[in-house]
């Protein structure tokens, strides 16, 4: 009773918000400005950038990453339920190919068997913007960028925040943010708290009643200090800390549970001309602790290391910028005590910008990695953008990547391999990709659309091999993989405080020898969000499709399901807010075998001082 009554309370509240007229409202998309490339670039004009800032994050009702990046045309993202681990494809190539950046440091987990990022507990309450780089960036990021980075910035706090939402499951979450910004310093934090009794991870159609709970918590500070004005400094540090119930290995609905702890920060000093050049020297680390209590109890642990110069050319905004550096990377991991093990890179990296003529505009960059136990490795990309007119912009891109193996592989972390069998030796994975896009932006401003169709090549990516006739099982470099896709994306103001915004993908990704499609990687995906805003009332409506999935043990269903979000300003610095989601109460799966959640509301308010 309880529930339904929240459920009503919360959609009424919605459709209340979404009642009125309002007024209009239009965000120049064209002029989004990407910084993960180390240039400055204008989204528009770089092949296979997306950035989500935070009114989108907030105008989607967003919470945790997951909840964001699944609009993300070229993205795949699945999970072990609420709450279980989440990871992302990006464009077919497997989840720990994605590099994971928050505020420029990496954050992978070395202690995964290949080194990817689990997002479930990446609360966004201290986020102000999200960037998305598809296709090899390696040139830019080094090894693990074959499919492409994603990251977060948090955000600079001027004043004093505050929210809180209550709703189904038993879900209460909290936050408070307090800082003071200003053009000679800054420093803020911010503290967020997320509980949710939950519901089985297990799908509950398989007869699953145990509830498999959650609980988040983030910590976040960021400072700058302008020392005058050549000589500045600024740090930041992160920490969550995730406990969740988890249904895995072992009995069904057993009292599973995965702690973790992510901590990752740093400190860069900027100074500006010397030698005609802006330099920044950065001291980044992050840190992963896994703990899972089940009949098979673990710990693992994981670290980087991070030392880097980079100049910059003064003017960013000259017919020629340019950007270079070097870097020193040290990576560890502990793998529940059975072997600790180090992996070294050193790394240079040049980039630069040539705008050859008004409308045309050419970036290039190379890096050359050197490992320690791999050798050195050389990465390109090349891009162009060419302003045919008319709002049309047609661009293209080339690159090259690379991926060494993890620790795990490097040390053969549970391999059991006969004396007689000779194994050869790992070497790093390596790819590449070209994409073609044209967008279109209206004369005046109302409409941006871009199309994309690129093709990605992985070979050498390393699998396990069981031999089922020795029971041996070790790392082989063994798949050479090929994604073929096609990404179409746009907003349109529609007038009167509405707009739309759409995204679709067609992703084609199989095992180049074999043919066999690529698990976890759907075909058909896309969303499309109906926003509208007014002096008082705001509110969207989301739409999220996937067709069908190819997973481990079967096929995965497609699903739609549709979200509702809204907002009510009761004066200038106190908002209530509503969302419904999975307004149909569909029955669905991300991870085959895994339940998501049924109709659920949650209301709340928010403060800004």
């Amino acid at each position: 009773m309880k529930r339904s009554i929240l459920l009503a309370s919360a959609a009424l509240s919605v459709v209340a918000i979404a009642a009125p007229a309002l007024a209009d409202d239009t965000t120049q998309v064209s002029d989004v400005v990407v910084t993960a490339t180390r240039l400055p670039a204008i989204v528009a004009e770089t092949p296979g950038a997306r950035v989500i800032d935070s009114q989108t994050i907030q105008e989607r009702g967003a919470v945790f990453a997951t909840d964001i990046l699944s609009d993300v045309p070229g993205l795949s993202v699945y999970r072990a339920s609420f709450g279980g681990v989440a990871s992302v494809r990006m464009r077919g190539a497997s989840q720990d190919k994605t590099l994971v950046l928050v505020d420029g440091v990496a954050v992978n987990d070395p202690s995964q068997p290949a080194g990817g990022f689990d997002f479930s507990g990446f609360d966004l309450g201290d986020v102000s913007r999200i960037e998305v780089l598809s296709g090899p960036q390696s040139s830019l990021w080094g090894s693990s960028a074959i499919g492409g980075v994603i990251s977060f910035t948090t955000s600079e706090l001027n004043g004093v925040s505050a929210n809180a939402e209550a709703g189904s499951y038993g879900t209460a979450r909290g936050r408070l943010g307090l800082g003071v910004a200003t053009e000679k310093f800054a420093y803020g934090v911010s503290v967020s708290k997320f509980h949710s009794d939950g519901f089985s991870a297990a799908d509950k159609i398989n007869g699953n009643t145990e509830k498999d709970g959650f609980d988040n918590t983030t910590v976040s500070a960021r400072a700058r200090y302008e020392l005058n004005d050549r000589f500045g400094v600024d740090a930041s540090y992160r920490y969550s800390d995730t406990d969740a119930d988890v249904d895995g290995f072992g009995p069904v609905d057993a009292l599973d549970t995965a702690a973790t702890v992510n901590q990752s920060g740093l400190v860069r000093l900027r100074v500006a001309d010397v030698l005609g050049l802006d330099h920044k020297f950065t001291v980044a680390a992050s840190d992963i602790d896994r703990v899972a209590k089940s009949a098979y109890p673990s710990v693992y642990s994981g670290q980087h290391r991070l030392y880097r110069w980079q100049a910059d050319s003064r003017d960013q905004n000259a017919r020629l910028a340019y950007s270079f550096g070097a870097e020193h990377e040290e990576t560890q991991a502990d793998l529940d005590g059975r072997v600790k093990a180090e992996l070294d890179v050193d790394s240079v990296f040049g980039v630069a910008r040539f705008n050859a003529t008004d409308r045309l505009s050419v970036t290039a960059g190379l890096r050359h990695d050197e490992t320690d136990k791999y050798g050195g490795k050389t990465t390109g990309r090349i891009s162009a953008a060419y302003d045919l007119g008319a709002g049309l912009t047609f661009s293209g891109a080339y690159g090259t990547g690379f991926k060494t193996p993890s620790v795990a592989q490097t040390v053969c972390d549970f391999c059991f391999v006969l004396p007689s069998t000779k194994v050869a030796e790992l070497v790093p994975e390596k790819a590449e990709s070209g994409e073609l896009a044209l967008g279109w932006r209206s004369n005046d401003g109302r409409f941006d659309g871009r199309l994309t169709a690129y093709r990605l090549e992985v070979e050498n990516q390393i699998d396990g091999y069981y031999n089922p006739a020795s029971f041996e099982y070790y790392y082989v470099n063994l798949i050479r993989t090929r994604t073929d896709g096609v990404e179409l994306e746009g907003r349109v103001d529609l007038g009167r405080g509405f707009d739309l915004t759409a995204a679709y993908a067609w992703t084609d990704a199989e095992n180049a020898v074999t043919k066999a499609p690529i698990l976890r990687v759907a075909e058909h995906s896309g969303s499309a969000t109906l926003g509208w805003t007014g002096q008082r009332l705001s509110g969207a409506v989301t739409v999220r499709a996937e067709g069908e999935m190819p997973d481990s043990g079967g096929m995965r269903d497609g699903f739609v399901i549709t979200n509702l979000n809204g907002a009510y300003a009761l004066t200038d610095n106190v908002t209530l807010t509503a969302r419904v989601e999975n307004l149909f109460d569909e029955h669905y799966q991300r991870l085959l075998g895994y339940g998501e959640a049924g109709l659920s509301g949650y209301v709340g308010i928010r403060l800004r001082y």
